[in-house]
């Protein structure tokens, strides 16, 4: 075939698949009638003849195809799809969307159709049999190697625009998560609204309960910074450092009775030292701790008590009574190497343990609630004193006596009720204060069993604590002895039971 022949008619495939196929279709004497007309159609029709006699070449498409300037074809060259190699353009769908890709301006619409249409296009350029390539492109290696490059790049901008497509499908799927995470937040909501009083209940007791500790910020003695976690761990130390209830069922000759009167002589001998009120109660538990451990003689009974007021002296006090005083108080019943002896032996036996937390301690944070009142601090620790003589307050932790202590303090005078503010300091309430409150109140109903005891309260000094108590607890007993009262938490008076 001429070689005429074959540049029509490759022409005629070119501008079937050109945008501008319907412009381009002339003849050579219909382009020198419009020569003068439109001077962008010149390089058009000039690109169908060099394109043409640059298809049955090896060498030179790129160096004529930079001189081109039709638009359409500068818009293939930008998008990559054209090459180096001269190849045409398969589809029209498949330039619009690449000649629009670079702005990053697609429509939803168009979004599958071009993803299904640049499918086929990379199908149809990995075909051999395909009919769309230029019958020239095959001829030479070179020309192979560039139509490799060709497909591979347009294979590669199909894959990129798919995924682009699936991109712009996505904000779809992002939408609608976005809507049910929004739901969710909202159902959420709607359950913290539900859920959330209830939790709001206990909030404004907790709100109502001043901050008392604020006070003693710039006393240094007082650690208000430390002193919450302070009463925490004493009120966790008190356990291990109760003595055992009934530790009286294994010593063979001593009872509840001589402890008592062993008890109610060391309180006269601490009030002659002029001793602080921690050494009494410390001197008692050492006591008690010591016979839960070691069985005692009834003539060794003075020598243990004597050596516990000696050790909690040591402990408590600044300036402690020297060791020839306690021989003296004992009417040189032991020599002051059975002393130092009896010491090392006690102490050997409770393994060193002395953090005994003082029950003293307790009342004075329970006073603090109470404004510091002086009578009323000082019914206190009479009624703080009975544990110490009566055995039965043996199995009742120290901050429980303190604060059993306190409340019929405020009972007998009249201070008001235990409100929310003083349970909170005292670690009690009413309720839990109960047990401990019927064994004081039986202990001030009955005879008077420790004489030193009472004659100490019954002073000036102590406000005449002992009669005043006493005098109350016989009235007591006297109107509400036989009558069984209900527990409430707005009773104003204990429950006595016979």
């Amino acid at each position: 075939m001429p070689p005429a022949a074959r540049s029509l008619r490759h022409r005629a495939v070119t501008n079937e698949n050109d945008e501008n196929a319907a412009t381009t279709r002339v003849t050579r004497a219909q382009k020198a009638a419009l020569g003068s007309t439109d001077a962008s159609d010149v390089p058009k029709k000039a690109l169908a003849s060099k394109k043409s006699s640059a298809n049955l070449g090896t060498n030179g498409p790129t160096r004529k195809r930079g001189a081109l300037e039709d638009v359409s074809n500068l818009a293939k060259k930008e998008s990559g799809i054209n090459g180096k190699d001269g190849k045409k353009p398969q589809t029209t769908k498949g330039n619009l969307s690449k000649a629009a890709h670079p702005t990053k301006i697609q429509k939803p619409s168009q979004a599958k159709p071009s993803r299904s249409a640049l499918a086929t296009k990379k199908e149809n350029s990995t075909e051999p049999g395909s009919k769309r390539p230029a019958p020239g492109n095959g001829l030479g290696g070179h020309a192979t190697k560039k139509r490799v490059t060709s497909s591979t790049t347009t294979s590669a901008k199909s894959h990129q625009e798919n995924i682009e497509g699936s991109e712009n499908v996505a904000p779809v799927e992002k939408t609608n998560t976005v809507v049910d995470v929004e739901v969710k937040k909202v159902v959420e909501k709607e359950e913290i609204v539900e859920v959330f009083p209830e939790d709001v209940v206990e909030v404004p007791t907790l709100t109502k309960i001043p901050d008392l500790d604020s006070e003693d910020v710039d006393d240094p003695l007082m650690v208000s910074e430390y002193v919450v976690e302070i009463f925490e761990y004493l009120k966790e130390l008190e356990i291990t450092t109760m003595a055992n209830p009934d530790y009286m069922e294994n010593q063979n000759e001593l009872e509840w009775k001589m402890r008592g009167i062993l008890v109610d002589w060391l309180l006269e001998v601490h009030t002659r030292f002029r001793l602080l009120p921690e050494t009494l109660f410390l001197a008692v538990n050492i006591i008690d701790r010591f016979l839960s451990a070691k069985i005692v003689q009834l003539d060794r009974l003075q020598l243990v008590g004597v050596t516990a007021m000696f050790i909690a002296s040591k402990y408590e006090e600044v300036l402690s009574p020297h060791v020839q005083n306690f021989r003296h108080v004992a009417d040189d019943g032991f020599t002051e190497e059975e002393i130092l002896s009896a010491e090392r032996f006690v102490l050997a036996a409770l393994n060193y343990d002395l953090s005994y937390p003082n029950p003293m301690n307790f009342l004075r944070r329970i006073s603090k609630a109470d404004n510091y009142d002086i009578q009323t601090r000082t019914l206190g620790k009479y009624l703080l004193e009975i544990s110490c003589l009566d055995h039965r307050f043996i199995g009742h932790p120290p901050s429980q006596v303190a604060a059993a202590a306190m409340y019929l303090a405020r009972l007998v005078l009249e201070r008001g009720e235990w409100d929310d503010t003083i349970a909170h300091y005292a670690g009690y309430t009413e309720e839990e204060i109960q047990p401990v409150l019927q064994l004081m109140i039986d202990y001030l109903s009955g005879p008077v069993l420790h004489e030193a005891f009472f004659k100490k309260y019954a002073s000036k000094k102590f406000l005449k604590a002992s009669i005043v108590l006493r005098r109350w607890s016989k009235e007591y007993v006297a109107q509400y002895g036989n009558v069984l009262q209900e527990s409430s938490p707005t009773a104003t008076k204990p429950r006595k039971q016979t």
